[in-house]
């Protein structure tokens, strides 16, 4: 046993002779800035792409409305037939479409704040529930009930509160308090069918410029209201595919279309970081394949030199595979250094950025994706390198 140790300890002494430890550093520095380079631009790309359901974001969260121009005065509905909204949901961009469904009936609220009252006339529209950012718990509506949920849109009531309530006089109310203010709805419809329902504000939406009330609603009070005949939506909601844009604003632009809100700002910064991202990741990517190269090379040149060597010592009995082990061993482990510095850069150099991604709402991307493309990496790399000392070996016993 001991003399066979002593063997393999002579042996590993023989064949370490003739590595050039210079061309490992060559090699190991390459890699590591291939790597890290690599691995930054995925992290970047996580940070700046992640999603929280729960969380406003300075990016278009894959939603849009779009609408057709309202040119001159129209005496008739301005909105979207069956055949432009199938031509619309087969585009390769658009995931999935919903209608804005508009209430064919008249309704004024009215409101008492503070010793003092105050009503307006209202609009109700209504989407599919899906296209919500936030759904609240009390979106329900059954047919007799007289309790109608509504949802308004955050800027609705900054206009109130900054706009409107100062100079009437009025209470400044937060999300929270204007929850407990009732209202009260008076509905008409088509010959003087007028009904009065209790109303409260449950949920706000940064996604909808509208004031949205329950589907289930809408289409009771329709055919409650109106003669129920169902009208072209003026209005839809699309929700894109962001990484497969493809020509969505040329196709937009050239149909007429306008975008609610300010989402094509958005769309651009989110290319933007995506073609940051991708810069990054393929320029890190380059180094590595030099690094790949440089590290083959080396074998190459290194197996070439020590050629007598290996041949005399396989003469002694020592089979290919034991030869080839002991390269591979010592390439997995330089690999697995070198990833596993990669990945310590990659979190250091993750403070550039994610102080600023967090203030706008992003910057928690899933560290463990960009670990687990690192243990690929590392895999694939040393798989490649494995099957190059397993062929060389090879070739010089065959000589």
């Amino acid at each position: 046993m001991k003399r066979e140790r002593f063997v393999n300890i002579g042996l590993t002494r023989l064949l370490r002779r003739n590595i050039s430890k210079g061309q490992l550093f060559g090699y190991a520095i390459a890699n590591l800035v291939g790597l890290t380079i690599i691995l930054s631009g995925i992290l970047f790309y996580c940070d700046s792409h992640h999603h929280l359901k729960s969380s406003d974001k300075f990016f278009s969260d894959d939603y849009i409305v779009v609408s057709k121009k309202v040119k001159g005065i129209n005496l008739s509905p301005v909105a979207f037939t069956e055949e432009e909204i199938e031509d619309i949901a087969s585009q390769p961009w658009v995931k999935k479409i919903g209608r804005f469904t508009s209430g064919d009936y008249s309704v004024s609220a009215s409101v008492n704040m503070g010793g003092r009252g105050m009503s307006t006339y209202l609009f109700f529209e209504s989407v599919p529930d899906d296209f919500f950012d936030e759904l609240p718990s009390e979106w329900s509506f059954l047919p007799g009930q007289k309790f109608v949920p509504i949802v308004l849109n955050k800027d609705y009531l900054a206009l109130y509160n900054f706009g409107f309530a100062l100079p009437q006089g009025l209470p400044q109310l937060s999300e929270e308090m204007i929850g407990n203010v009732p209202l009260r709805l008076v509905i008409r419809g088509e010959n003087d069918v007028t009904e009065i329902f209790d109303a409260a504000v449950v949920g706000f939406s940064s996604r909808l410029n509208t004031i949205a009330v329950p589907q289930e609603f809408m289409d009771w009070a329709n055919s409650h209201f109106s003669s129920g005949e169902n009208r072209d939506a003026s209005r839809l909601i699309l929700k894109i595919d962001r990484l497969n844009p493809g020509d969505s604003e040329q196709y937009l632009t050239s149909h007429g279309l306008e975008i609610g809100g300010d989402k094509k700002s958005d769309s651009k910064v989110s290319e933007f970081m995506g073609l940051v991202s991708g810069v990054v990741t393929a320029t890190g990517l380059v180094i590595s394949l030099l690094a790949l190269f440089i590290m083959l090379l080396s074998i190459s040149l290194l197996l070439q030199k020590s050629r007598v060597v290996i041949r005399n010592i396989m003469l002694l009995g020592y089979s290919p595979s034991t030869l080839s082990l002991f390269y591979q061993k010592r390439v997995l482990i330089l690999n697995s250094l070198i990833t596993a510095v990669a990945v310590g850069l990659t979190c250091i150099c993750r403070l550039i950025w994610h102080k600023t991604l967090l203030s706008l709402g992003l910057g928690n991307g899933n560290v463990l994706f960009m670990i687990g493309m690192a243990l690929v990496y590392l895999l694939g790399i040393s798989l490649i390198n494995s099957l190059v000392i397993r062929n060389h070996i090879l070739k010089i016993w065959k000589a």
